[in-house]
């Protein structure tokens, strides 16, 4: 039986400063700005960023959002992977912004190499080279 689902399309993060996440998102990360809007009713901005044709992310700002777990080994969504070519170049660009980097480790299972670093909320990020 073959699955009805196609590709992931999107993760949405909530960020707790807009500007600080969207800058880490863009520059940092290199992510192109899709479309950006200021939803006045909710007082929130929503940012759809492209992370390859067809897979986005959507940042959003809201006032006041709750605290929340995010180390990986919390119950709940455990963290975001990117797939990288270069995995030393990819880390060597992210440290050039100031952002520290987990010494690269190795998949004991599929020998690949990869590493996580965190966004401006210390949300658990992976680069996966391959």
């Amino acid at each position: 039986m073959s699955t009805m689902l196609k590709a992931i399309h999107h993760v949405a993060i909530i960020c707790s400063d807009y500007p600080r996440s969207k800058a880490f998102y863009t520059d940092v990360l290199g992510l192109k700005v899709i479309h950006e809007v200021y939803r006045e009713a909710r007082d929130s901005w929503k940012l759809d960023l492209e992370v390859s044709p067809g897979v986005q992310i959507e940042l959003f700002s809201f006032p006041s959002p709750p605290p929340r777990v995010s180390r990986p080994e919390a119950q709940g969504l455990r963290h975001i992977a990117f797939a990288v070519d270069d995995l030393d170049a990819a880390v060597a660009r992210i440290e050039a912004h100031g952002v520290v980097c987990e010494p690269i480790r190795v998949d004991e299972y599929t020998g690949k190499r990869f590493t996580f670093f965190a966004d401006p909320d210390d949300l658990p990020v992976e680069l996966y080279e391959g």
